[in-house]
């Protein structure tokens, strides 16, 4: 059985299999992300058609974005570099938080769009790999 306490605004304790973890959750309720064991999760309220979803699995490439207003604190990769799935990519700050953001899948980095010290807005494109 789960068990979900909210500690304040955006801080939750979830209990499951007598083990507790906090999560932080942010976002409008049709956009919320939650960060949790060093990753970051997106959902949405709307479901892609299933068009869509065939469309993602076909594409080779995949974008990791901005999940909320927040500053590059470090870029760790470069065009070129081959990463592993988990691999931490780059490092934003919002919140007073720090929120690696890592790979999905093994992958080679294929463009930087960001820099340290870069303040970057929701859903913009930071590292494209293929």
């Amino acid at each position: 059985m789960t068990k979900v306490v909210r500690i304040r605004d955006g801080m939750y304790r979830v209990e499951t299999n007598r083990r507790a973890e906090v999560v932080f959750v942010a976002g409008p309720p049709t956009n919320r992300w939650a960060f949790w064991n060093g990753l970051i999760y997106r959902g949405t309220r709307t479901e892609p058609t299933s068009s869509a979803r065939l469309r993602t699995r076909r594409e080779a490439h995949q974008q990791l974005t901005a999940p909320m207003p927040a500053t590059v604190l470090k870029v760790l990769v470069a065009p070129g570099h081959q990463v592993k799935k988990g691999d931490t990519l780059i490092i934003l700050e919002a919140m007073k938080m720090e929120l690696p953001l890592r790979a999905s899948a093994d992958a080679t980095v294929v463009s930087i769009s960001c820099r340290e010290g870069e303040l970057v807005q929701p859903d913009t494109v930071l590292v494209e790999l293929a």
